[in-house]
């Protein structure tokens, strides 16, 4: 895999801080597998994925007909109209990371989600609309990860996702649900209601036969004309010109601000737990910053002690959580515009003094962001939505190549758009609305160019002995990072295989707030982790759903959330 060992190197030196950078203790010659596997959230798209491998395709191949074929039976979730993060690992456990989140067109401003008065928007006041839609990013991730790691032929990669959208797929429980509870954003666009509601305006039935003959052809067009079709010439000029017909002011989306759309190699941040290397996708991505300080802030307490059921092993992530996503909250930015401090924020001896602050007896009374190594000035915390119309999917294939890759439209829906047979994504609205807070600018503020702030964490887990352990991710908006961190505290620590972790109980605690998943084991600790201090504990339904590939012996093992209807298939 060409240029990895180049960036794993850059994102040690970036990502270790004072410390000597993590490396392998040794690496496999050869780390083959008996087949190739797919999780994803959708047994269609899964499907899609294990056809491209038994044609002879790579991990990478495998994974954008995923992509692609998700965008069709999951449309509020992913596809073409989104955008995306990247984690491709090769046999020597290299790691790269393509950056396919979509940008704010050059208009945009600080102001960009303020009313005539200065005031922020009200959130769905924001997201219908063009005023939300960043130039979509998912076709230049996937052909640039493509032209990297690929071995098909690009066209073929469309074949799975264009005969679903032409001849037709049946509409789930799950989809039904959010066509219900979404219709603001599903039946917005007339092209998107005659798709998926009848003439009173009500979601389709279970069971429907639906068909997209509209997407169908720009797949085509995109299989055979290559990215280039999507950003430049007249496809490019009328979807700019679509979303600037919906955007109430001015510096609306122009085509120019798609044909500079471009997909960004950055270095993956990665950094040691125990004796794991844990790699993670950088800024703009809060992912890997925020799941890796949940875990190195713990690594002082021995979590193989306790088990799941044990409410102080709960009440240790809630609190480790806590710091980590205030640290999140107030430097996690694009990093072309904002000076991100990954290094100091990933420094062992600086996450050993915030997990120093951790008691197993009692929790912290409140939590603030840390001041790193790097910074003079911290920049003050900014708000904003998070991301909650997203799908996760891993790939591996027999060479012993590996692809963690996120996909989202943000919303339901996204913004309610529809272009080209595709939903248009709402990401911009992952921006902090107010631009400034006490007269200082936040990191995540708008600008022309720039990428909002997302907590998609597609993670990449390495062994002492340099082979891969486990290759996860997760949708759920700000839920992402604890999903995650979950999953490698019950993997790595509590030894379960991928399918049990995933399994566990979500506890989410973003700053002073804890939560527990609703319906869940944890919802009996309540009095528990109350008697250790935390002021309020609610139950909470969370938007959960984690797909991951595990390595058991040498052989993929892999797990899709129960509580999706997601699998895993084998090639």
């Amino acid at each position: 895999m060409p240029h990895y060992r180049s960036v794993v190197l850059a994102a040690l030196l970036l990502s270790a801080g004072a410390a000597p950078a993590f490396a392998r203790t040794a690496t496999p010659q050869a780390q083959l597998y008996p087949q190739g596997m797919v999780s994803a959230a959708d047994p269609r798209a899964a499907e899609a994925g294990a056809e491209i491998l038994r044609a002879g395709g790579s991990a990478t191949d495998a994974a954008i007909a995923v992509m692609l074929a998700l965008g069709v039976v999951e449309p509020q979730s992913s596809g073409i109209g989104g955008g995306g993060f990247l984690l491709a690992g090769n046999a020597a456990g290299e790691v790269e990371t393509i950056d396919g989140r979509e940008t704010a067109p050059a208009g945009a401003g600080p102001d960009w989600f303020l009313d005539t008065q200065g005031q922020p928007l009200g959130f769905r006041q924001a997201v219908i609309g063009g005023l939300s839609v960043g130039v979509p990013g998912n076709i230049a991730l996937a052909a640039e990860a493509h032209r990297r790691h690929g071995r098909l032929a690009w066209s073929a990669l469309f074949g799975p996702a264009i005969r679903l959208a032409r001849g037709g797929w049946t509409l789930n429980e799950r989809s039904r649900a959010f066509l219900e509870r979404s219709r603001d954003t599903g039946a917005h666009d007339p092209a998107g209601h005659r798709l998926f509601y009848d003439a009173a305006g009500q979601p389709l039935a279970i069971g429907t036969k639906l068909r997209n003959p509209v997407l169908a052809a720009t797949l085509n067009r995109l299989a055979r004309r290559g990215a280039a079709a999507f950003y430049t010439g007249g496809f490019a000029t009328r979807l700019a010109a679509k979303i600037a017909s919906e955007t109430p002011r001015a510096g609306a989306m122009t085509r120019g601000d798609v044909a500079g759309y471009k997909a960004k190699v950055r270095a993956p941040v990665c950094g040691s737990y125990r004796v794991y290397r844990i790699c993670g996708m950088g800024p703009p991505s809060s992912g890997a910053t925020t799941v890796f300080a949940t875990l190195k802030q713990l690594e002082r307490f021995d979590m193989a002690a306790y088990s799941p059921r044990s409410p102080v092993a709960w009440h240790l992530i809630a609190e480790s959580e806590r710091l980590a996503y205030a640290d999140r909250d107030r430097y996690l930015a694009d990093p072309d515009f904002v000076a991100v401090p990954v290094s100091g924020l990933t420094d062992p001896a600086y996450l050993a003094a915030r997990g120093a602050l951790i008691s197993p007896d009692h929790s912290l009374p409140t939590v603030a962001a840390g001041i790193p190594v790097g910074v003079a000035l911290a920049p003050p915390i900014g708000g904003g939505p998070d991301e909650h119309g997203t799908s996760h999917f891993v790939v591996a294939d027999r060479a012993g190549n590996v692809v963690s890759y996120t996909s989202t439209v943000e919303g339901s829906f996204g913004s309610g758009l529809v272009y080209g047979g595709f939903y248009l994504n709402n990401e911009l609205t992952d921006f902090s609305f107010a631009p400034a807070k006490d007269g200082a600018p936040v990191a995540n503020r708008v600008a022309g160019g720039k990428r909002p702030r997302s907590s998609m964490a597609p993670t990449l887990v390495y062994g002492p002995d340099g082979a891969l352990v486990v290759a996860v991710g997760a949708a759920g908006g700000a839920t992402i990072p604890a999903q995650v961190a979950r999953v490698l505290i019950g993997m790595l620590d509590w030894k379960l295989s991928a399918r049990d972790a995933i399994a566990l109980p979500v506890i989410f605690a973003p700053a002073d707030s804890v939560f527990v998943e609703k319906g869940s084991a944890l919802e009996a600790m309540i009095p528990a982790l109350l008697a250790l201090g935390h002021a309020k504990v609610q139950p909470q339904a969370m938007p959960l759903k984690a797909n991951a590939i595990g390595v058991v012996a040498g052989r993929l093992d892999g797990a899709a959330d129960p509580r999706s209807e997601g699998v895993a298939i084998a090639q």
